[in-house]
């Protein structure tokens, strides 16, 4: 152990570190939001506030640093997933549930509102966006994803799932949303669509260019109204309840 170079030590100490701050950062945002003191931050890494600022020094580099590390974590996530996996809907729950894990749909809308987005964060979220789109496409190519889903909508769907609801813990929330999340992977399978959603499949190059007017309100994307949703719904009861009708004085059991 002597024998060890004590920069090749050094160096990796200042990883570990940093890591460690990143992922505190990461944990104290979705617990508290984004303004969580950076000293609450180092405390939580187990570092001390001046080894924080030898690797961040000031909230926006850390927030910038943060955006980098998601974005290229949920790159490799879609790309491991749809490499791995049997088949693309597999890929895709994976990816779901990997998202989920990164935080990235809690801690991403914070750091864009707070951060400038330069070159590399582009670069980085226009690939991560490309490798759910491959999953996205591979999914309905082999016809297990339901055909009027886009991977805008996918996209949202991590935002959406994300948020900590309040008065629970975070471990639970975080459970919750697994959970949570299953059921809504139901929904995605091609073969259990009943009937089609409202609106149209959401592109992801439409996301964070929703067109407004002129006043700087959004104007609207999806036509129609939540009513098809319950027309659905009612039709599935009136079937069933005919069913049930049908059957009114007949015996289940076989042979009656």
């Amino acid at each position: 152990m002597n024998d060890i170079p004590k920069t090749r030590r050094t160096r990796a100490d200042a990883l570990r570190n940093r890591e460690q701050i990143l992922r505190a950062a990461v944990e104290l945002m979705v617990e508290h939001g984004p303004t969580v003191p950076l000293e609450t931050i180092a405390r939580r890494a187990g570092v001390g506030i001046a080894t924080l600022y030898r690797h961040f020094p000031d909230r926006t580099v850390l927030l910038r640093q943060l955006a980098l590390d998601l974005l290229t974590q949920s790159a490799t996530a879609a790309e491991v997933a749809l490499a791995e996996e049997p088949d693309a809907f597999t890929a895709l729950a994976r990816y779901l549930h990997d998202a989920i894990d990164l935080r990235i749909g809690v801690v991403m809308p914070m750091v864009a509102e707070r951060m400038l987005m330069d070159e590399e964060v582009l670069a980085a979220r226009n690939a991560s966006r490309r490798k759910l789109a491959e999953i996205v496409q591979a999914a309905h190519d082999e016809g297990s994803l339901r055909p009027d889903v886009g991977s805008g909508d996918i996209g949202l769907l991590v935002t959406r799932m994300a948020p900590p609801l309040p008065a629970i813990s975070p471990e639970d929330n975080h459970r919750l949303s697994h959970r949570h999340m299953e059921l809504v992977l139901d929904g995605l399978l091609g073969f259990l669509a009943y009937d089609s959603l409202p609106g149209r499949p959401l592109a992801l190059e439409e996301l964070g260019q929703l067109p407004r007017d002129g006043d700087g309100n959004f104007l609207p994307v999806m036509e129609g109204s939540t009513d098809r949703c319950w027309e659905s719904i009612n039709r599935q009861n009136s079937l069933k309840n005919g069913a049930v009708a049908g059957n009114e004085g007949r015996s289940t059991t076989s042979g009656s």
